[in-house]
């Protein structure tokens, strides 16, 4: 175990140190040994085991290790739901028993509880302290640095609508957008997708598609989900060319451009029907 690359906010794989009956010592390194609370303990660990966690401060600023699953590490940025306020800023559910806080000024808008917001999570290496900041936009560039090509997969995080589409957050690093036209299912903010970088422009900015680029890719991607689809539904999907677009995405997952390219496929290689209130597998 590399005991220099254990940090607050992060994953980290530790060595059992001991058992009590409250719990289970774990040696992190530069933390020393750090408590295991016993609702966490698997059953069966014992001293010499390694066991992976997430270690983080408990109210009294403690660090603490858990088996829990945050929504988001440090350095990430996703949605999370306010559940409380205080006077000095507000808490945010990421999944833990102990809340993620949002100072004052670190929010970009007032928060409410129960709305979700767009946060990174940082460290205050000066306290040792987690907190949030919906203020992303200075994380962000919305120009490649040259690590991203067209055709590239790439994490996305829906984050602001616009006039011309929805501003995504790619890879928690650069900011791209997805054009209203090219969206054929229903997105809300907070949401992560997985997508494509369809164009890198002259400025170096950044368009994004939900789907593959280009025949070779689409189509036998498209043609597997409509043969699965059509398995799985006794042979039959009432789908077709004159379907809507939100229609053919919510059965298959695919772009109606898409949808109409691979039926062709199909069609030719004899493996599809096209009847009148959708298609049939032959």
């Amino acid at each position: 175990i590399n005991n220099k690359m254990i940090k607050l906010g992060e994953y980290a794989t530790l060595e059992v140190v001991k058992t009590m009956s409250f719990g289970a010592y774990l040696d992190a390194g530069p933390f020393g040994e750090v408590l295991l609370p016993k609702r966490y303990v698997p059953q069966g660990l014992e001293p010499g085991h390694d066991l992976k966690v997430f270690l983080y401060c408990d109210s009294e600023d403690r660090v603490i290790a858990t088996t829990e699953i945050p929504f988001a590490q440090v350095g990430d940025i996703v949605g999370m739901t306010v559940k409380d306020l205080a006077p000095n800023g507000a808490f945010l559910d990421w999944g833990l028993m102990k809340d993620l806080f949002v100072p004052f000024r670190e929010q970009e808008e007032k928060m409410e509880v129960g709305k979700t917001y767009i946060v990174k999570v940082l460290l205050d290496e000066a306290t040792d302290r987690i907190y949030a900041s919906s203020k992303i936009g200075k994380y962000l560039t919305d120009k490649n640095d040259g690590s991203l090509n067209t055709g590239d997969e790439v994490k996305l995080l829906v984050w602001q609508r616009t006039d011309l589409g929805y501003k995504m957050i790619i890879n928690n690093q650069y900011v791209g957008l997805i054009f209203k036209n090219e969206i054929f299912q229903p997105i809300k903010t907070g949401q992560i997708l997985r997508g494509y970088i369809k164009l890198i422009r002259e400025d170096d900015k950044i368009d994004i598609s939900l789907q593959k680029q280009g025949y070779r890719n689409q189509i036998p991607d498209a043609s597997d989900s409509i043969l699965k689809k059509l398995k799985e539904n006794e042979g039959f999907l009432p789908v077709t060319d004159s379907s809507d677009p939100v229609l053919i995405y919510d059965t298959l997952g695919i772009s109606k451009k898409a949808f109409k390219k691979a039926v062709g496929n199909l069609y030719k290689q004899r493996l599809i029907l096209i009847e009148e209130m959708g298609i049939r597998l032959v």
